[in-house]
């Protein structure tokens, strides 16, 4: 076997130029070391030579040509072949560099009509903000944004709504012709957040109005509030510096009732079922401190207590759609399993007056 380098027979047979000639195993490389070792090609080799443009080195392998002839015909054919591969790379380089210069001025145009329509975009943008109409409007959606108010407003409701937005947002109180509006006609537009807003503002009246008065009305009136915006921990702070020993049962028991809601909603249970019952002890007759201590007995389980103080309420005066509408707010609030617990104890106690309680345990939302 011949032991000279690959590189060697490569320029030996004057195809070093062609990287086939020097990597091992390569076709080319196979061919030239069986030349190298005096051996005869297959018609295949020998058809690859003429495929691949080594016509010289062809007619070596075939015998037509000896040695000496064949290496100063291969180099001149070398050199052909060098000069043919340098003049193709040049073409593809410059090829390249013509295609380059198309994308970069591609991109380069793409840039300027993009910036161009974005200073058009900031113009427009400009001329609209400049709009006292346009900027009216973008003012008017951010104060409804602000209030949760992000549906379709009707076009004769839209001024009066308006204006109760402007009211709150300012801090000023509704008149009450607009708060009957809101319970009423515009109860659509009485989101959580407006609701809270509004209780907050009639809140802080009524406080204040006690603090200058001292009528124990107000500071109920207030309590009320606090607890509908959820500050029942102001409602509290409110209600305990209250002396009520020389106040009338009746303001004593509105006293107690309201504070004992406070309780209830900061879940102090003990405090507010002494509250709740010592209304109820003042005045026995009042549905309000049943329906306290029946909401109160609910939250926390009792659900016979609870039902037993719900029906004195309704003996009282007490509507069953205000008890149920009590209910479905303790349902609310309750885990899925203790929810669970007393829609089971509802249903079984009263299955015709609480359908709604099985239509609500099977709608979808409720499921998840």
């Amino acid at each position: 076997m011949n032991s000279k380098p690959l590189h060697v027979i490569a320029l030996r047979y004057c195809v070093d130029d062609l990287p086939g000639a020097s990597i091992p195993h390569a076709r080319l490389q196979k061919i030239l070391s069986c030349l190298q070792c005096g051996g005869q090609l297959t018609q295949l080799s020998l058809g690859f030579l003429q495929q691949q443009g080594l016509h010289t080195l062809h007619r070596l392998a075939i015998g037509e040509l000896p040695y000496d002839s064949f290496h100063e015909l291969a180099l001149t054919e070398q050199a052909i072949r060098i000069q043919a591969a340098t003049a193709a790379k040049l073409a593809r380089e410059a090829e390249a560099r013509i295609e380059e210069e198309q994308r970069q001025l591609a991109y380069a145009a793409r840039l300027a009509r993009e910036e161009e329509q974005r200073q058009l975009a900031y113009a427009a943008q400009l001329a609209r903000e400049s709009d006292p109409t346009y900027r009216a409007k973008i003012k008017n959606q951010q104060l409804r944004a602000r209030y949760g108010i992000y549906d379709f407003v009707e076009p004769q409701y839209f001024g009066r709504l308006m204006s109760i937005l402007k009211r709150v947002d300012a801090d000023q109180r509704l008149e009450e012709e607009d708060s009957v509006w809101l319970s009423t006609v515009g109860k659509d537009y009485f989101t959580d957040e407006l609701r809270i807003a509004y209780h907050r503002l009639e809140a802080e009246f009524f406080a204040s109005e006690f603090h200058k008065t001292h009528d124990p009305w107000a500071a109920i009136n207030a309590s009320s509030h606090y607890r509908k915006c959820d500050q029942a921990h102001d409602a509290d702070a409110l209600l305990s510096p209250i002396n009520i020993e020389h106040q009338s049962p009746r303001i004593q028991a509105a006293l107690c009732t309201t504070h004992g809601g406070a309780m209830r909603d900061m879940k102090r249970w003990d405090e507010a079922l002494r509250l709740g019952e010592r209304a109820h002890a003042l005045q026995p007759k009042d549905y309000r401190p049943c329906t306290l201590l029946g909401a109160i007995h609910m939250e926390t389980g009792q659900y016979d207590q609870g039902k037993a103080w719900y029906d004195k309420a309704i003996e009282r005066g007490a509507t069953a759609d205000a008890v149920d509408r009590d209910i479905r707010t303790i349902l609310s609030r309750l885990t899925p399993s203790r929810r669970r617990d007393l829609e089971d104890f509802l249903i079984q106690e009263d299955p015709r007056r609480f359908a709604w309680v099985q239509k609500r345990r099977g709608s979808p939302r409720h499921r998840r």
